[in-house]
């Protein structure tokens, strides 16, 4: 079995809302470590948390070893310099506003069997143990799949509202949060950048179906509405055993990665999935199609 299935990352809604950017790499070796921890028990600046270049590999889907650990230990000095800004840090103590800090405070190198041995910053440990509230917990195998940062993120801000099916976010809070407000000025290049290919990937991957709206004051997009909820379970477990590598495989010259999956599951939207849409917009919007039909008759 994958050894991804039992490991479930918590944490506290403050960090999952915080401002702060990693790479994709920076956040495997992340939540990694998040996924060891006990999130009911005690935690301080002493305990250690190991992370294999096999490991990773596992993680991800990759038989591949070459240059991981290298690639491993760039990611890790990278996040040693990162830090992450949580917003009202203390709710007992509302004069604080914000607190600024680095997610790992030591990193341990044991080349030779190919791992490191990380220790949380002790500004990170509050929002990782001894959790009883106000925080979000999923499988890791959820995430593991993902190639943009940015999925990971809105995966996250999605479950934690997963009782509730619908999220508005105000955009402007969104590119501080994810840190791309200089980078992504123009709401059309945050969608296609950031948004679009997370809501891709997040129906391909996970076990969340999500689509999104707009909302508007005047002619400004000030919000996205996300609609979100588990996937069909007896659809999604047929799905997941598809991964990048067979769908690359098993691609035809022109073939969007909607049409492989539907091939390779057997189902009917082959030759209706349209370039770039993922599998779950084809069939929404073929089932919109069907509903729009029906009532016309």
């Amino acid at each position: 079995m994958d050894k991804t299935t039992f490991l479930t990352v918590v944490k506290s809604n403050k960090v999952v809302e915080a401002s702060y950017m990693l790479t994709l790499a920076e956040q495997r070796v992340l939540l990694s470590c998040i996924a060891q921890i006990d999130s009911k028990g005690e935690l301080d600046e002493n305990c250690r948390f190991e992370v294999t270049a096999a490991g990773v590999a596992d993680l991800v889907g990759s038989d591949s070893l070459s240059n991981t650990y290298r690639d491993l230990k760039k990611a890790t000095e990278k996040l040693y310099e990162r830090s992450v800004t949580i917003d009202d840090p203390e709710p007992d103590n509302p004069q604080v506003k914000q607190r600024k800090t680095r997610w790992i405070s030591s990193i341990d190198y044991v080349p030779g069997e190919g791992r490191l041995v990380l220790s949380f910053s002790p500004g990170m440990i509050p929002y990782l143990s001894q959790l009883s509230k106000e925080f979000t917990q999923y499988k890791l195998k959820h995430v593991a799949r993902f190639e943009s940062v940015y999925s990971i993120r809105l995966y996250e801000m999605l479950v934690q509202w997963n009782t509730v099916g619908e999220r508005e976010i105000e955009v402007e809070w969104l590119k501080r949060q994810f840190q791309v407000e200089k980078k992504y000025d123009r709401v059309v290049d945050l969608k296609k950048r950031v948004i679009d290919p997370a809501v891709d990937e997040i129906n391909l991957h996970s076990n969340f179906w999500v689509k999104y709206g707009q909302r508007k004051s005047g002619r400004t997009i000030t919000h996205f509405q996300f609609q979100f909820g588990l996937k069909d379970k007896a659809n999604f477990t047929e799905r997941k055993r598809i991964t990048d590598d067979e769908i690359n495989r098993h691609a035809r010259p022109g073939e969007t990665k909607a049409a492989v999956i539907a091939r390779l599951t057997g189902t009917s939207l082959d030759k209706f999935a349209k370039p770039g849409e993922s599998y779950e917009q084809a069939l929404q919007r073929k089932k919109n199609l069907e509903e729009i039909r029906k009532n016309l008759k």
